[in-house]
């Protein structure tokens, strides 16, 4: 059996910079860390049997190690997203590839940069919200909110918005983040477009766009789902893709990408248990899917 790519499941139970919405995404880790549990002790002899393609899969014994939470300072956003870059980065040098599980939305700039940290060239992000996060800074939200992450990513030195690309986002935004996508040439494929389009159709497009990095982080917020399949979210927006169509997506950008962060799940929004499910269906498709990589 050939060596495969291994996974890092990293908890980052923080909600510190959820300024808007609905704080308790702090919570997720734990949640979709149960769930997890479940899909992942239906791996044998290093296989997994994908009902979809009727096939065989093989992802190894150490597919997904769940590596814990990382050690937050509550009160403290720097020290928090220093702790967190730091993880990430060392799991990337250790030769495997992190998924982290938020925590709010403000974590996709300290995962960004441990991202950058640790490897070489141009650093693409695939960002799936249903907002643009390029918040500059408020009086209310400060430069490091829930509002801010895509914004902070885009001032490291190797991540250009040309390189970078927004999917699922939809209906209203603050005037001055679309003056600054447009200026800086960033793009977006809307909620209702991927719609339209299809998975398929849809991954092909980012990674038209995506294609010349040299490395792609993919930062996922629950809330890119439609409210109806995963209401326990930090923010409902409605008129967002499916799971199954998240999970389509996810399979198809898993083989191109060295990092992956989940955010904004909120189990005290949640139905029973759904969305930390969800999350957890998510990661590890991302897992099994990523595994197949050369």
């Amino acid at each position: 059996m050939s060596s495969k790519r291994g996974f890092d499941l990293l908890g980052v139970p923080f909600d510190g910079e959820s300024t808007l919405g609905w704080p308790g995404s702090r919570y997720a880790p734990g949640k979709v860390r149960e769930a997890i549990k479940w899909i992942n002790m239906r791996i044998q002899q290093g296989q997994v049997y994908c009902l979809e393609t009727d096939s065989f899969m093989d992802v190894g014994e150490q597919l997904l190690l769940d590596c814990g939470d990382v050690a937050i300072h509550p009160h403290d956003t720097l020290k928090t997203f220093d702790a967190t870059t730091a993880a990430v980065a060392q799991s990337i040098a250790g030769g495997r590839v992190p998924i982290v599980i938020g925590g709010d939305d403000s974590l996709l700039f300290p995962v960004a940069r441990g991202v950058h940290q640790a490897l070489p060239g141009r650093i693409g992000i695939i960002h799936f919200d249903a907002h643009l996060d390029l918040m500059d800074e408020s009086p209310k939200q400060g430069r490091y909110s829930q509002s801010s992450g895509m914004r902070r990513a885009l001032e490291l030195e190797r991540i250009a918005a040309t390189d970078c690309i927004q999917v699922c986002e939809r209906h209203f935004n603050f005037p001055a983040s679309g003056q600054f996508k447009h200026a800086q040439d960033l793009v977006h494929i809307s909620a209702r477009d991927a719609l339209r389009l299809g998975p398929v159709a849809t991954v092909e497009r980012i990674l038209a766009r995506v294609g010349g990095a040299d490395h792609l982080y993919l930062s996922f917020d629950i809330d890119a789902i439609d409210p109806c399949y995963a209401p326990g979210a930090g923010a409902h927006e409605p008129g967002g893709i499916s799971s199954d169509e998240a999970l389509q997506m996810i399979e198809l950008l898993a083989p191109h990408c060295a990092a992956m962060a989940i955010t904004e799940v909120n189990p005290t929004t949640d139905v029973g248990t759904m969305t930390s499910t969800l999350a957890a269906y998510l990661a590890f498709t991302f897992a099994v899917y990523g595994s197949q990589k050369p």
